[in-house]
């Protein structure tokens, strides 16, 4: 299956402007209940991410107000993207390999499409909840 496949069916990419305030960053991810979105520009081009691990780690844990800070303060900004070409095969492997839980998709023009979680991945490739439970084991915890 590819990645054109997963993403085709979604009605909504998620994402947020860069001027955003933290607070802001925060309560459209609770809203949207999702644990990530790509940040974009005024311009609407990619920029970024931000993630609840980012709003934990740099914000509450440091103690700073989220009111005050912009989400570009805070974003991720080497991004790991894969085309709408590119197989879940391919995904879950750079994904293990990066250390990370989503992936940036972007179109042949450049264009934020939305993301690939690892959640996906496990809806599609796990049928059973055995497969599941294995599966998600070996990602959180592979063998080096």
């Amino acid at each position: 299956m590819k990645v054109s496949e997963l993403i085709g069916s979604r009605r909504e990419v998620y994402s947020i402007l860069e001027e955003s305030s933290v607070h802001q960053g925060a309560q459209y991810l609770r809203e949207k209940q999702v644990r990530s979105v790509g940040v974009l520009d005024s311009g609407g081009r990619l920029v970024g991410v931000v993630s609840q691990s980012d709003i934990s780690d740099k914000v509450a844990a440091e103690n700073k107000c989220p009111a005050w800070m912009k989400v570009s303060d805070i974003m991720s900004r080497d991004l790991i993207s894969v085309g709408l070409e590119e197989t879940l095969e391919d995904c879950l492997g750079l994904m293990e390999r990066h250390g990370v839980y989503h992936l940036l998709v972007m179109d042949g023009r450049n264009n934020f499409r939305g993301m690939v979680s690892v959640s996906d991945l496990l809806r599609i490739f796990a049928t059973d909840q055995k497969d599941r439970a294995d599966l998600l084991q070996a990602f959180i915890d592979p063998v080096r």
